[in-house]
């Protein structure tokens, strides 16, 4: 039952990061009609209705207020402070820079992991982050073209800020995730995030002249919402009550992976050996975590000793 269990999570996570990694050519291309911060709302907007609507059909929970205060505060790491940094910091920096500094999202992790959960570092987890760390980045770097400047310390800043306060979320609420499904714990979620955004990007939203959208665009927007937004928050919230935090964060390297085959079949983008073997470092990285010792085992260990 454990091992199905796992298996579970690893799927879900898997999952939730293709969902997200798809969302960088998605994305860009709807970002040519729409500001970020207007598809950053559409997003929180969207994602609460369908959380909402999906609540109709479910068991309904009751949450109490300390547990809501708890919410709100997740919100604020996983949607608010992430997303908003991380896109403020994208528009002050190069794509490359950003995509070098997502990669230090396990790292820190791991770090928050040990502090708060009192989770051990252990020399398999270390190694795991560093492999996989370095297929993410030769991807990453693979894909460098000349035109990729405009790096700014202060935007690298902000998106370093963005992967601690997501690493905060998987860290510190990992106890909402198992008190609360995944469908309760996403609707007041995205609910508080759009009470959070709709302030700040009511003008941006405003001024948009619908009739020169295109129906593409729009396509682009709803897979943001519903694919990366509505299915991509289940599956890792999911994955989040089954795995470790450091764990659920090691899959954040698929991203760059699945952005670059969905860049190659657009036909924005080549695959030659390098992205082979990064791909090959980033899924041999995740392996390696996944059998590092957790601060259960450790426990279970020395009770049977």
């Amino acid at each position: 039952m454990n091992i199905n269990k796992n298996v579970q999570g690893h799927l879900f996570a898997l999952t939730a990061n293709v969902m997200w990694g798809l969302m960088a050519p998605i994305g860009k291309f709807a970002l040519q009609e729409f500001s970020a911060l207007s598809v950053t709302t559409f997003r929180m907007v969207g994602a609460a209705a369908a959380f909402w609507i999906l609540s109709i059909f479910c068991k309904q929970e009751y949450v109490n207020h300390k547990d809501m205060l708890k919410i709100f505060f997740a919100s604020l790491f996983a949607l608010v402070f992430n997303q908003g940094v991380f896109i403020f910091g994208l528009s002050l920096t190069s794509p490359i820079d950003a995509s070098i500094v997502t990669t230090t999202l396990p790292i820190i992790t791991m770090i928050v992991a040990a502090i708060y959960l009192k989770e051990p570092v252990t020399n398999k987890k270390v190694l795991g982050i560093f492999v996989g760390a370095m297929g993410a980045l030769i991807l990453i770097l693979g894909s460098q073209t000349s035109g990729n400047g405009n790096s700014s310390i202060w935007g690298d800043l902000l998106c370093l800020l963005a992967q601690l306060s997501f690493s905060i979320y998987l860290t510190v609420f990992k106890g909402l995730t198992q008190q609360y499904s995944a469908i309760t714990i996403n609707k007041w979620m995205f609910i508080y995030a759009s009470m959070c955004y709709i302030p700040f990007s009511y003008h941006d939203v405003a001024a948009i002249e619908w009739s020169t959208i295109s129906t593409l665009a729009i396509w682009q927007v709803l897979y943001v919402v519903l694919g990366g937004s509505f299915i991509a928050y289940i599956c890792v919230m999911t994955a989040q009550k089954l795995l470790r935090p450091t764990v659920v964060s090691m899959y954040n390297y698929v991203q760059p992976i699945i952005a670059s085959i969905a860049a190659v079949i657009m036909g924005i983008g080549t695959f030659g050996w390098q992205k082979g073997i990064a791909i090959g470092l980033v899924f041999l990285g995740v392996y390696i975590v996944t059998q590092s010792k957790s601060r259960a085992d450790f426990e279970k260990a020395g009770k049977e000793v």
